[in-house]
């Protein structure tokens, strides 16, 4: 039996989340910011948990068969064990079940590990935002088209 599962996000699951948040990300969301994409009935968040311990989780938002991944992190000590896949791959079979069409995200331009695996989903680069991120690095914008 596969020890990985994934389920949506609930607000008793923030504290945690909360925890990843802040050891992947120099800027990291408040617990407001995921309060109100759990409140907003665009988006999703859904959890991927290895032998019931929280590893990552991915929002989403998605409109007009437009979606875009907004937030993706997995905890450290589970990292290159494929949970972004899972959770990407995952998150796209709801989008095309749900009449997606196409995908945007940004990414630090030096996230060679996180370009790489949107490179294999088939995402493409379109654009680049100078400065995007607080720290002044630049975002690569990526799109794929279902």
């Amino acid at each position: 039996m596969d020890p990985a599962f994934i389920r949506p996000m609930t607000l008793q699951d923030l504290e945690e989340v909360l925890r990843i948040e802040g050891c992947c990300h120099s800027h990291p969301w408040s617990a407001a910011s995921f309060r109100a994409e759990l409140e907003n009935p665009h988006s999703r968040i859904d959890l991927l948990f290895i032998e019931d311990r929280l590893a990552g989780f991915l929002c989403s938002s998605l409109v007009c068969g437009e979606m875009t991944i907004l937030n993706v992190a997995t905890d450290p000590p589970c990292r290159r064990r494929g949970v972004a896949a899972r959770l990407l791959e995952k998150t796209l079979e709801q989008g095309r079940a749900a009449g997606l069409e196409k995908v945007f995200l940004e990414v630090r331009i030096h996230n060679a590990d996180a370009i790489a695996l949107y490179r294999r989903f088939g995402f493409r680069e379109i654009s680049r935002r100078p400065g995007y991120y607080g720290d002044g690095e630049d975002a690569l914008v990526m799109q794929l088209e279902v």
